[in-house]
């Protein structure tokens, strides 16, 4: 009984070894090895208020602001004017403080199909283009790739990712400033403020159902076990970077949809780059784009590939310091 026990215990071992074997080699060969930076013509281009077409700086470029503000859009027509009208009274009145502040906020149009774009650019026309531009991408990237394409051509010494739908209250961006001053000195001028909801998660647990708190407990295990120990909250939609920080994470970005924070806090964590986790208040808001099910199931397939890939040398990380 004692040897047929073992038998099955080595004949299981034996299969799990070969089923990791054979993961590993999907997740190498099924790699792209560079991450999407591509740009069709269209898209180097923003439209200012008079409607001219003007080429988009580069994150590369010295910085000429203050904030940048990316929010990434897709089909947000009826949710997007209650996130840009807080952030834009925001924004204003900070700037009426403290006139030397100056922001841009970046709207970016993941190839929407309803009317994000026109939408937008009524704030773009309103407030004008050196403070409100819009991106509209030719075909849907991903909340990821959206974010990437508008931190790409941002001007800001701090760039502060924001989700449309206002989740997470604008005036909250205090709260993430404190937590990026905490880390100071920062290494090489990089650091990463993120807003966090862990605070929230015993209420939000009352609220679900056992379903789908089995899957965000399966979703935190994997994060923490697979890729980022130091941020219990990976995908709250409202992190604020040093421009440099930035420009070094996001130029290797490769995931391009929901998982693409915790490949961007994997990456920050391989730079050294130091993280800060601070409390946001958050509403969940009708119209989210996730579907519990299947995009856990996509999320959990992206961070088992993330670490796969970078452990098998599909994707790799400069760390040279150089930026692409």
């Amino acid at each position: 009984m004692h040897c047929c026990l073992c038998e099955i215990l080595l004949l299981l071992a034996g299969l799990a070894a070969l089923l990791l074997t054979l993961l590993l080699i999907v997740a190498h060969v099924t790699a792209k090895k560079m991450p999407n930076l591509h740009r069709s013509e269209e898209e180097k281009y923003f439209t200012d208020s008079k409607g001219k077409k003007e080429p988009f700086p580069s994150i590369h470029d010295p910085p000429t602001k203050d904030l940048s503000v990316v929010v990434p859009s897709y089909n947000e027509e009826e949710r997007l004017p209650v996130m840009m009208d807080e952030a834009m009274e925001f924004l204003e009145q900070r700037q009426k403080k403290q006139p030397s502040f100056n922001y841009e906020v970046i709207v970016v149009d993941d190839g929407s199909r309803d009317k994000t774009t026109e939408v937008a650019f009524k704030y773009c026309k309103k407030y004008g283009s050196d403070k409100v531009r819009v991106l509209t991408l030719k075909k849907n990237r991903g909340k990821g790739g959206a974010v990437r394409m508008g931190v790409l051509v941002s001007r800001g010494k701090l760039i502060l990712m924001a989700d449309a739908d206002g989740a997470t209250k604008f005036a909250d961006i205090k709260n993430v400033e404190v937590g990026l001053e905490k880390l100071k000195p920062w290494p090489d001028q990089m650091a990463i403020s993120c807003g966090s909801r862990a605070h929230l998660e015993k209420d939000s647990i009352a609220q679900r159902s056992v379903f789908r708190t089995f899957l965000m407990y399966g979703f935190h295990f994997l994060v923490w076990f697979l890729c980022v120990r130091r941020v219990k909250d990976t995908q709250c939609g409202f992190k604020l970077l040093t421009r440099e920080a930035a420009a070094r994470t996001f130029s290797a970005l490769h995931v391009d949809r929901w998982a693409f924070d915790v490949e961007l806090l994997y990456i920050a964590q391989c730079l050294s780059i130091p993280v800060a986790e601070v409390a946001v208040n958050w509403t969940e808001i009708e119209g989210s784009k996730l579907v519990p099910f299947w995009s856990w199931l996509q999320m959990g397939r992206d961070l088992l590939f993330i670490r796969m890939r970078y452990l098998t040398g599909a994707w790799k990380i400069d760390t040279s310091g150089k930026l692409n």
